[in-house]
């Protein structure tokens, strides 16, 4: 169960990558998300674009998906994971939550086969896969605050 959080307010949910980050958005009074974008993370994240989400949503947490191991063990990408979440922190003095996120890649990956088969999404939007991951990671934790 996830750390509470505090009432009202947005939330930025990240799903980390090496190559790639989904961000979506959230709110903990309807307990509702909706996928952003996808930013690049070569060298490093892409600063400038999560600079202008936080400016522009003003969220009072971040939620960072934990691409944890098959029995739930630290693998090194949940390592890096946390890196990027503490460098949030530490940029934005925003609080920062963690979600194992070891299903959100498949549900996004099924999410986004109904969508394209529903003639909603076209190929080319493949790159919203990141960004729909983040929503699923960010509605699996809100929904987890009641539970």
């Amino acid at each position: 169960m996830p750390e509470s959080a505090s009432p009202g307010g947005y939330i930025l949910g990240f799903d980390f990558g090496l190559r790639r980050i989904g961000i979506a958005i959230g709110q903990t009074t309807t307990h509702t998300a909706n996928s952003l974008e996808t930013v690049a993370h070569g060298r490093e994240p892409d600063w400038p674009s999560i600079d202008r989400l936080v400016k522009e949503w003003k969220p009072t947490i971040c939620l960072v998906g934990l691409p944890l191991g098959r029995d739930g063990e630290e693998t090194e990408m949940s390592k890096a994971a946390r890196k990027f979440g503490s460098t949030l922190q530490k940029r934005y003095s925003l609080e920062v939550h963690y979600a194992d996120e070891r299903l959100s890649s498949r549900a996004a990956e099924s999410r986004f086969t109904e969508l394209r088969a529903s003639g909603d999404l076209k190929r080319k939007h493949a790159s919203r896969l990141d960004a729909m991951a983040a929503q699923i990671i960010l509605e699996n934790w809100l929904q987890s605050l009641h539970d």
